[in-house]
């Protein structure tokens, strides 16, 4: 037993010798690993993220100069002064002061109807979707107003959109009120609609008011849900605001719409250009506006499962 009991012994003191002796190996082993793959991955996301809307921008260059010098002429049969390289776009559109000028201001009007209509569009969004979510049969009541409301072409209704809000300002922000407001319900519905039902069971258990369950269980559910309707009718308000300015011209409050109109009508093809380039840029930041504000209201607590 006493000889077992020493080579017992002597085996832990040879390991122990062992591990020490291992030790700086192990240690410099552990230093030169790889980054985990979690870190990897988002280094890798952060310099896609960058370098892939640049090289699509290029690629987006090169074919616009390629349909100037080429494209125009030899696949659409068309003068290549109706679509004017990059480089002349930039020299008369935004080199020009008087028509800076012009862009800038137009810019303005059409970011006010916009973003009025779009607040008006938010507001009364989220409100019929709250009350869409209480039940079904107020759902299906709603519902296919909505669609129908979705699917009337504005030319269809500028008549009436003029009889009853004129042709200023008012008429350009309800055709952005119209144009983007189903987004914002379908998807504030759809976050108000989708959470567990084990959760809405244990605010049962808990005899939680309506009011309560609908502000502390599913509005932070829906917010994901609510922020992508919110990304998808900003471009969209945008882009009603500018097709508002096409039926409804009348007061001294020129859109970008309006100013890229004028500059077609004279011929001013590079002009008209660099207010479409105005336009989009426009849409572009609201879109990213609202991107960030969703990543600070639900980014603390809600991480997306898609894979770099």
């Amino acid at each position: 037993m006493s000889d077992f009991s020493e080579t017992v012994g002597h085996a832990h003191h040879d390991a122990d010798i062992l591990i020490h002796e291992q030790a700086p190996d192990l240690e410099l082993q552990l230093d030169a690993a790889p980054p985990p793959p979690s870190t990897a991955r988002s280094r890798k996301g952060m310099l896609v993220s960058y370098i892939g809307p640049v090289v699509v921008f290029l690629l987006f260059v090169v074919f616009w100069e390629f349909m100037h010098r080429w494209g125009m002429r030899h696949l659409l049969d068309k003068r290549p002064q109706l679509l004017p390289s990059p480089v002349t776009v930039i020299d008369k559109s935004f080199l020009d002061a008087n028509v800076r000028h012009q862009l800038i201001a137009g810019l303005g009007w059409t970011s006010y109807a916009a973003f009025i209509g779009l607040a008006i569009t938010i507001v009364i969004g989220m409100l019929l979707a709250i009350v869409m979510a209480q039940a079904v049969w107020v759902e299906r009541s709603i519902y296919p107003y909505l669609v129908a409301l979705q699917a009337t072409p504005v030319l269809a209704i500028v008549p009436i959109i003029y009889s009853v809000f004129g042709g200023g300002m008012n008429s350009r922000i309800y055709v952005c009120v119209m144009i983007s407001i189903f987004p914002i319900v379908t998807n504030t519905l759809f976050g108000l609609t989708s959470v567990d039902s084990s959760q809405h069971d244990l605010f049962t258990l808990r005899n939680a008011s309506t009011f309560t369950r609908l502000f502390k269980l599913q509005f932070p559910a829906a917010m994901p849900s609510i922020f992508t309707g919110f990304r998808i009718s900003a471009g969209l308000a945008v882009i009603g605001a500018i097709v508002g300015e096409q039926f409804f011209r009348e007061g001294e409050k020129p859109g970008i719409g309006i100013v890229m109109e004028q500059f077609r009508q004279k011929l001013r093809y590079p002009q008209m250009y660099g207010g479409l380039l105005i336009a989009s840029l426009l849409g572009i930041a609201v879109f990213f506006v609202f991107n960030a504000l969703g990543k600070l209201v639900v980014g603390h607590w809600y991480e997306s499962t898609r894979r770099t």
